[in-house]
């Protein structure tokens, strides 16, 4: 049989007729332009949209467009089952002769050197097989993958049952309802499909041709991690980050950390600690980052406005895996948006406290919501610039406001208070700069907000009990019907008159459980320091879950505690705790009650701890302490024990509420979900704001509703926004005035605990020292865990090191001889589990994950806020 392609089915990747788009699709024609320009992409062919409608040609073809007629545009019941009944049109299909022996051809011409730039003679190579949808690249529309692709798939039949598959997914319900809210004809879908050689990187990353910042082309920007891509897209691992002129070709290399990468498997991808002697050098050396960054230029040449690139090095030789022109509507060359409150003026900012729960880059939906959130959970205090923002896409909250009003209102000492719980230390100590207006100003902004502020709060404090007793069900009952509602403008009455109300309601009642008792909740602690010493201070406000309540953030840990007991049901603790998670607040993101396989991931990361010993140990240390306050004074001792009585309770109520705020934000992705469903967006939706949103499910339907379909068309950009600030290390804990992300993470001597756009930060400490979130000392060997995904590696005893954590990092504290966090302050999660659990923990270093190497044998001291590295790792 003849290698050579040469059936009106399949193309060679770069024919020129690949580059019709009705042949190859959206995806297919982009890869044939690169490859007939020369560009270094994988070999392959493209299956074309000829060998589709052969395949389906007669009664196949009749059965789907029978199935399709019944589609209503507005009813996605209507979409799943059309799907139904095609998915057993294909799973029948059998593929004509003709094209069968066209995709085998094609497939064998890449068994010989020459068919890919990596190529090598190999019997069964490893292929991708990637739908190529031909309305995917079509303007105002965003079809792109809306159909399945397939990696790693060898032998002729197997490439066959994907080329198959794929073909399938042009006919899933979403895809459907796309097309029929788009007015395109059953009778005229076709699929494309493309079969590359799959690249077994070593190094891969992303790039953009321009500065996303300020549209500058100076310079190109290349991040590079080891593994394949999947990691550095995802967020999964810190990539190394290079600026490279244009001219000149110099370049400006950041060297990160890069404890996780992505391999491939004979089961497929997954991660993967990266060895030891490589985290920490250079994924590119200048050579391979300048050849890259030329092999951005051309691209970008080739397609005349700025690109974003997927590219991959095997063997020092780059591959182009995707290429995306980043252009906003009306084919202007949109660079990025800027996500960045901090251009506002020189203030104080820390992630602090609410970052724990917003760790990530936020999509542009749930920004949107979280900022309704803070309207209703914050105190009003509008002064003129805003006291919380976004920079580079993460939650920053703006000390300068709440410092302007303490310093003119005398309330420094309780500010204070709060700072050193809510905030820990700030790193350098930086000064606080004030809101630049006078002090009778602000008084006369202020006055009318303090009568406001106090009659909403008298009424938030008291619907605290009845919120509480009802949220679980009411939480679960929004959700599911957000998930049943059957028309777009339906779904948006919906919002008006339920869900967005039970969104203020929420967010109101946690504001009145955090201030139950005013402000003791922040200033308890600092009292009983004072009096007893940070130890004791420490031991005395934890057994929070004990004498059979439970704290919040402890919850999920005791529950699998009793559904292991058999104490308690699967379901109920699925129901339960199934909305808490790493990125609570993301509504992008999927609950872990959405995995049914969550829970029994859940019950095996908790097996070998004992969590009872601890909390029994814990509750030993406690009445050590009350046994010697009795001993000193017997009524101050009682008095002590009513008034942390009083603080445990108002404790839970505040971490209750926060649970019940995230049950709601479950209910929002709900929502959010069916909002794709119902508008045919799809994940597109994440990329709007929640009016935004609301529009696009009022627009009339039909022709009028894309005609009136604004929204979308900023979709592209956010995304390339979104994937931009995702690909940057996590920010520094505090900044101070302008902060650019893309310049600070190419900088080679950045800092992650500080920021100062003054250059005043307080000198680099190659020591770890944060604040004492739990007392205790401990020693073990330390592991740098980013990504609660990879806790898995944490063994029993060892030092868990990483950025920050909440609730979904929980169930892996007992495994924990120590706990050490870059961010993190008394009040913090971190601090509160291993109070409860009776593991020393130091909170809110900085520094911490780029001082310490998973290996080192650190010692930790909880009280005095120390991390000492005994002996380095083999990495070190």
């Amino acid at each position: 049989m003849s290698t050579e392609v040469t059936s009106s089915f399949t193309l060679p990747l770069a024919d020129p007729a690949a580059v019709d788009l009705a042949i190859t699709g959206g995806k297919g024609a982009s890869l044939a332009r690169l490859a007939a320009a020369g560009l270094p992409v994988p070999g392959g062919f493209h299956v074309t949209t000829d060998a589709y409608r052969a395949a389906v040609a007669g009664a196949p073809q009749q059965a789907i467009v029978a199935a399709a007629r019944d589609v209503v545009p507005d009813r996605p019941e209507t979409h799943e089952a059309a799907a139904v009944r095609i998915a057993e049109v294909f799973a029948a299909l059998e593929i004509p002769r003709t094209v069968a022996d066209a995709v085998r051809a094609g497939y064998a011409g890449l068994l010989a050197p020459g068919g890919s730039p990596d190529a090598a003679p190999d019997r069964d190579p490893a292929v991708a097989v990637r739908s190529s949808a031909t309305a995917e690249d079509l303007p105002g529309m965003s079809f792109a993958g809306q159909q399945d692709s397939f990696l790693d798939i060898r032998g002729a039949d197997a490439v066959l049952d994907a080329v198959r598959n794929c073909w399938a997914s042009l006919w899933t319900a979403r895809a459907i309802g796309y097309r029929a809210r788009h007015g395109i004809p059953a009778d005229e879908a076709a699929l494309a499909v493309v079969v590359q050689r799959l690249v077994d990187a070593d190094v891969a990353g992303i790039l953009f041709t321009v500065d996303p910042m300020t549209g500058s082309r100076d310079r190109v920007l290349i991040n590079a991690a080891w593994g394949l891509g999947e990691a550095v897209v995802g967020g999964q691992v810190t990539p190394d980050t290079y600026l490279v002129a244009r001219v000149g070709g110099a370049v400006e290399g950041t060297v990160s950390t890069k404890e996780v990468r992505t391999v491939r498997t004979a089961a497929g991808t997954r991660n993967e600690p990266v060895p030891a002697e490589l985290r920490d050098r250079p994924a590119l050396t200048d050579a391979q980052a300048a050849r890259l960054a030329a092999l951005g230029v051309r691209i970008e040449e080739l397609y005349g406005v700025a690109m974003d690139v997927e590219w991959a090095l095997h063997g020092g030789e780059p591959a182009v895996l995707q290429a995306r022109p980043v252009t906003g509507a009306a084919g202007e060359v949109a660079v990025t948006e800027v996500w960045n409150d901090s251009l506002l003026g020189d203030f104080l900012w820390t992630n602090a406290n609410l970052g724990e729960a917003l760790p990530s880059v936020m999509t542009p939906l749930t920004w949107s919501l979280v900022q309704i959130f803070m309207a209703n959970a914050m105190a009003d205090t509008d002064i003129g610039v805003p006291a919380y923002g976004t920079i580079g896409g993460r939650f920053y909250m703006n000390l300068s406001t709440t410092e302007t009003v303490a310093r003119t209102l005398g309330l420094q000492k309780t500010v204070d208070a709060a700072y050193r719980e809510v905030f820990g230390r700030l790193p350098g100590q930086p000064d606080i700069p004030v809101v630049p207006i006078g002090r009778a100003e602000l008084i006369r902004r202020l006055l009318p907000m303090v009568g406001r502020n106090l009659t909403t709060l008298v009424r938030d404090v008291r619907a605290v009990p009845g919120f509480l007793r009802t949220a679980e069900r009411r939480g679960t009952e929004l959700r599911e019907r957000a998930a049943a509602v059957v028309g777009p403008a339906e779904l948006a009455d919906f919002w008006d008159a339920e869900l967005g109300p039970y969104l203020e309601a929420a967010s109101r009642v946690l504001r009145g459980a955090a201030r139950q008792d005013g402000t003791r909740l922040l200033t308890l602690r600092r009292d009983l320091r004072a009096l007893l010493g940070d130890a004791d201070t420490e031991t005395l406000t934890s057994g929070l879950s004990s004498g059979g309540h439970a704290l919040a953030s402890m919850e999920t840990l005791i529950g699998l505690r009793e559904v292991a007991l058999g104490r308690l049901d699967r379901a109920t603790y699925v129901t339960r705790f199934g909305h808490r998670c790493v990125d609570e607040f993301e509504v992008s993101r999927p609950r872990p009650a959405e995995d049914p396989a969550w829970l029994d991931r859940q019950i095996a990361a908790a097996a070998g701890t004992d969590v009872d010993a601890l909390l029994e140990r814990q509750e030993r240390a406690r009445a050590a302490v009350w046994q010697r306050l009795e001993g000193l004074s017997p009524r101050r001792a009682a008095t002590l024990r009513r008034q942390l009585d009083r603080w445990a309770r108002n404790a839970r109520g505040r971490e209750s509420a926060r649970s019940e705020v995230i049950r709601a934000f479950w209910a929002l992705r709900a929502f959010a979900v069916r909002a794709g469903e119902l508008t045919g967006l799809g994940d597109d939706v994440f990329y709007l704001h929640v009016d935004e949103l609301l529009a696009v499910l009022r627009a009339p339907s039909g022709p009028s509703r894309r005609a009136g379909e604004r929204g979308p068309d900023v979709v592209p950009v956010r995304r390339a926004t979104y994937d931009l600030y995702r690909s940057l290390p996590p920010y520094p804990t505090v900044i101070r005035g302008r902060f650019d992300p893309v310049r600070w993470a190419a900088d080679p001597e950045r800092r992650s605990d500080v920021f100062d756009e003054h250059g005043q930060e307080a000198e680099r400490s190659d020591h770890v020292r944060g604040f004492p979130g739990a007392s205790g000392v401990a020693e073990g060997v330390a592991r740098v865990v980013l990504s609660a995904d990879d806790g898995e590696a944490l063994l029993p005893g060892e030092v868990l090191v990483t950025v920050v954590t909440n609730v979904g990092w929980t169930p892996l504290f007992p495994r924990a001889a120590a706990v050490v966090t870059d961010v993190g302050a008394p009040l913090s999660h971190a601090a509160i589990v291993a109070r409860e659990l009776g593991i020393p923990a130091v909170v809110g270093c900085g520094n911490a994950t780029m001082r310490l190497r998973t290996g080192d044998r650190v010692r930790v001291d909880g009280e005095h806020g120390t991390v000492e590295v005994l002996a380095p790792g083999e990495g070190g």
